[in-house]
């Protein structure tokens, strides 16, 4: 759940001719685009029954750019029914009490960004559901070079947390050990999160307001202030993704 890039990857098939290309050019031009206004959000989302916009919505999401900026909460508040989260919590807990039951509150004051490529989420529905694609141009996320990479602030006073990982769907022949994938060859890619996905990086850091910085390992942040790394190690253990992310 948190990434650093801004990186929409052209994914390009080695040994695909000229005429392969050419069909799936004209194959691309029969998709349903954002910008068509027909694509719709889910019926269990806030915004059920009006169609995807260009731009930022209201919950921090830009589909067409594969970019979420905003409260960490925003991210999964909309796929769960309820209304942006503007930063007013008593207004925000007194409109929509039942929030406060939910796993990802405690977070609300964390920062979040994610961008992803067209792998992960595509802005398009080449395949007739009226949704947006998913492992775009494969039958499924394994074996695809989806990723996502997210970042992480959160200004608690006397320090600011940062947290960052980048997450890739695994190769069809990635076997996992103990919690970790690793490549056909041995090579490690990273922690398993999701199922058919890695963690093949992850950083945190936290700055104290008298400006030098040291980084810290995932234990040390969680003894000490790590409500913002532990919201990132939340995404292993929960098993839910936000709406970039599922």
């Amino acid at each position: 759940m948190k990434r650093s890039l801004a990186i929409a990857l052209a994914v390009v098939a080695s040994g695909v001719g000229q005429a392969s290309a050419w069909a799936e050019c004209v194959e691309c031009v029969r998709c349903l685009r954002i910008r068509e206004g027909v694509l719709q959000y889910e019926p269990s989302h806030y915004l059920a029954g009006t169609p995807y916009t260009l731009g930022v919505n209201p919950f921090g999401y830009d589909y067409e750019n594969h970019v979420f900026d905003g409260f960490y909460v925003n991210a999964y508040l909309g796929a769960d029914g309820f209304p942006p989260y503007e930063g007013d919590e008593q207004a925000y807990l007194a409109a929509n009490p039942k929030v406060a039951g939910t796993w990802y509150w405690e977070y609300r004051r964390a920062h979040l960004m994610m961008k992803w490529n067209d792998a992960w989420l595509a802005n398009c529905d080449c395949d007739g559901d009226r949704k947006l694609d998913r492992h775009f141009g494969y039958d499924s996320y394994v074996g695809s070079p989806a990723q996502i990479w997210n970042e992480m602030d959160q200004d608690e006073g006397a320090r600011i947390w940062k947290y960052e990982n980048k997450i890739v769907a695994v190769p069809e022949d990635a076997r996992l050990a103990g919690g970790v994938w690793y490549t056909a060859d041995g090579r490690r890619l990273g922690p398993e999160i999701w199922g058919d996905f890695a963690i093949v990086r992850e950083h945190e850091k936290v700055i104290p307001t008298g400006g030098c910085s040291c980084t810290t390992t995932p234990a040390q942040a969680l003894a000490g202030w790590g409500l913002l790394v532990a919201a990132g190690y939340a995404l292993r253990r929960r098993g839910r993704r936000p709406a970039a992310a599922k």
